[in-house]
Order: C-alpha cells, then structure tokens, then sequence
C-alpha cells in the first residue's frame, strides 16, 4: 500500500502525519521486495516519495526491523556464536546494500523462565483494568499464573504466544460466564489450576468451570 493510493501511501502518509515517530517493520525479512526498495530511499536519503509525488521528511523518524533469521542459533549457541552465525543468517537473506544502511544491529537473549512470569503479570494486569469497568475484582492463584506461564512460553517464539494462551483460556471461557450471568458484576472471579487447565469461578457463588 505505497504506491497508489489516492490518500497516499500508507507509510508516507502516517509519517507526513506524525514525523515524530517510531516505525516498526516486524519480521522485516517476510517483506515484499518493493519494501527493501523504499527502505533503501528512506534509509539513503531521509525522505520518501509518495504515490501523489509528495516527498516525506523521515530524519525525525526511528525505525525498526525485527528479525528471526538465526533465532535457532540463539537458543543454542553461546553469545558470540550466536551473534556470528546470526549475521552470517541475516548476510545470505538481505542485501549487501540494505544492510550497510543499518546502524545497528541488536541481537536480543531468549527469555527466561523468570521474565516469562513478569510478562504473565504484565498481561493479568491489563486483564484487571477491563474487568475493572465492570467492577469485578480478579483472583489469581500462583499455580494458576505458573500454568499460564508454561503454556504461553515458546523456546523459539518467546512469548509471543502469551496473549492468544490468556485469551483463549482464561477470557473466554470468562466472557461466557457473565454472558450467561453465572459471573455479575460487582462480583469477585477466582482463577485456580486445574486438573486440566484453569478453573474460573465467581468467589460469592462459588460456581466454577473448567477451561
């Protein structure tokens, strides 16, 4: 959606509108090959051309590219190793040319076990702050959190799976609970570990399912 449209391009156009900003390209190596194209404009020159021949100022914009190429060999590599074989990965799959153009190149560590569980805190409390609207008070058990935790770490993705584990474990089964009123407002849900996956219940009724 660069080039083409009668608004502009949509890059362009969120910049033109916002020229302070942080622009994210995840798994920039999924891109299309125009994409490398445009980069290469916008990392060279500072600027962008749009498909209405507006030019873009980007020297006030931040931008960054996420990576998995080499992934396999940060789980298993030392750091050094790791950080060689990564760019030897990331050298066969881009561009002399686009890569020079790139300040920096971090390669983060897999997340421990212990920052997987800060994540699962992070997300429970975003959790509380939508039930808070409805004044429902949330009740976690740790077993509850650990589980959680387990199921939503990947080795290779991280934590990327946490959302859809909460969502698709804890929330929904919660939503139809006050779609059929077995949970109201005002009331207090308690989530504990199940035999087979969490166990959410309202604390005044103590009525409870399994999810």
């Amino acid at each position: 959606g660069y080039v083409g449209y009668e608004e502009g391009g949509q890059l362009s156009e969120a910049v033109r509108r916002r020229p302070y900003s942080i622009v994210l390209f995840d798994e920039i190596e999924k891109a299309h090959p125009e994409v490398f194209n445009i980069l290469l404009q916008v990392l060279d020159d500072g600027r962008l051309t749009d498909g209405q021949g507006r030019t873009v100022d980007f020297r006030n914009t931040v931008i960054i590219m996420t990576s998995n190429l080499g992934s396999t060999y940060i789980l298993s590599s030392s750091d050094d190793e790791a950080r060689e074989r990564v760019m030897e990965a990331l050298h066969a799959n881009f561009r002399p040319e686009f890569l020079n153009r790139i300040d920096e190149i971090v390669i983060f560590r897999a997340l421990t076990r212990d920052q997987i569980q800060q994540i699962v805190e992070i997300q429970l409390q975003q959790v509380r702050q939508r039930l808070k609207n409805r004044d429902i008070e949330l009740q976690i058990t740790a077993e509850a959190r650990e589980w959680i935790a387990n199921r939503g770490y990947d080795p290779a993705f991280g934590a990327r799976p946490l959302k859809r584990v909460i969502q698709k474990e804890m929330l929904d089964p919660l939503a139809m609970k006050l779609l059929s009123g077995e949970i109201r407002d005002g009331e207090t849900v308690a989530i504990t570990r199940g035999s087979s996956g969490l166990n959410i219940s309202s604390a005044l009724s103590g009525a409870a399912i399994v999810a």
